[in-house]
């Protein structure tokens, strides 16, 4: 294959659909084509892009994915919307690149797992941060044995740009189920991978308690602004104005999980705090690891003799590079084109998706009914097995 000819489903260009368009190696790859249900995205594009004017533009999902000249789509719309358009476009034997999380619910899932069986089709995942320069360090540092064998992790994540996903549609669950599916499911995912084992049961708590007290909410046929959240002057929490009038989903959410290999790990996430950082910490028999930021410069702090927190034994330090998430973007998107063009196998599979997904569901369902334990459902062998081999 000389290029890969691929389209882009969900033409939002303001959102994370340009990542695409920012990070695709020209020399490798062509758009020919978009797909969204509002047609003034496609004039958004044209002007941000003119040079890209003559890409075909389809409103309608079955036109779209008829083209027998297109290889390969990125599917980057609403979480609810992931399976559906995932599965048709694996019946359509297209390449995917599914950005996470894989659906919003465990069927869901499964059924997209079956359809890429079943048609041969191949399924990429974007969990970008499995190419985030600190996690592959932990990584290489938790593999390397000097920290011995992993007991148990802590994670915690403040989030400071939390009130952007109560502008909008991430603010009722029927769209998202909840934010350890929409946000948790990068973290989820990389304790799974640095430990090495999936979630076999886990307890969910968390609640909505801070934006739900908001007032002056968006009224109807008013849109929100989606780069408000991200200004430091939108503060103090609760008096963020202009945020979805209907939301359900928690502001704050804490996952207990016990892994298949004995390792147990928590996870916390906070959407209303007033700093940023997201934070692991994997602790072995012979020491720990923890990371002092996640892109950007950072810092990766390892200890292996009984000493101060302030005075690590060994310290990685790691300079920012250029592009969206620390470069991230740019190298999982280049990972799908050596996935399409050469079949070189990725970092993240689409099995380590699903129970990503599966423990943040579990999580949701937990919490939300009287913090009772959840099993994660599990895989058949046969289909652990297919994507082994992918």
């Amino acid at each position: 294959m000389d290029k890969v000819r691929f389209g882009i489903i969900g033409a939002d260009f303001d959102l994370r659909a340009n990542m695409v368009l920012v990070n695709y190696p020209k020399d490798r790859g062509e758009l020919v084509a978009l797909c969204d249900l509002n047609p003034a995205m496609f004039e958004k594009f044209k002007v941000k892009y003119p040079e890209m004017s003559d890409v075909s533009c389809y409103t309608r999902l079955d036109e779209f994915l008829s083209r027998k000249d297109m290889d390969a789509v990125f599917i980057m719309v609403r979480d609810n919307f992931h399976e559906e358009i995932a599965v048709a476009a694996l019946e359509a034997g297209k390449a995917v690149y599914l950005e996470k999380p894989m659906a919003i619910t465990v069927e869901g899932c499964d059924r997209i797992l079956e359809t890429a069986m079943r048609t041969g089709s191949k399924l990429f995942l974007g969990h970008n941060m499995r190419y985030f320069d600190s996690v592959l360090k932990m990584k290489e540092i938790i593999d390397s044995g000097i920290i011995g064998n992993i007991q148990c992790v802590w994670v915690r994540h403040f989030v400071n740009y939390g009130s952007c996903y109560y502008h909008h549609w991430c603010a009722e669950q029927k769209n998202c189920n909840g934010l350890l599916l929409q946000k948790g499911a990068h973290d989820i995912d990389i304790i799974h991978w640095l430990t090495g084992a999936y979630s076999e049961r886990v307890v969910g708590m968390g609640r909505l308690s801070v934006y739900n007290r908001t007032t002056n909410r968006l009224k109807e046929g008013e849109a929100p602004d989606r780069k408000k959240a991200f200004r430091d002057e939108n503060w103090p929490p609760l008096e963020i104005d202009k945020l979805n009038p209907n939301m359900d989903v928690e502001d704050h959410n804490m996952l207990l999980m016990q892994l298949s290999n004995g390792i147990q790990a928590s996870y916390e996430h906070c959407m209303y705090a007033p700093d940023s950082e997201r934070n692991y910490t994997f602790i072995g028999d012979k020491g720990r690891v923890e990371n002092i930021g996640d892109c950007g410069d950072c810092e990766i702090h390892v200890w292996t003799s009984r000493t101060k927190r302030a005075t690590p034994d060994i310290i990685h330090k790691i300079k920012a590079r250029s592009g969206s998430h620390g470069g991230s973007d740019a190298k999982i998107v280049e990972a799908f084109f050596d996935y399409i063009q050469y079949n070189k196998r990725p970092n993240v599979s689409p099995i380590a998706a699903r129970y990503a997904v599966a423990a943040g569901v579990m999580g949701h369902i937990s919490m939300r009914n009287g913090n009772i334990p959840q099993d994660i459902p599990a895989l058949p062998p046969e289909v652990l097995e297919y994507f082994s081999e992918k």
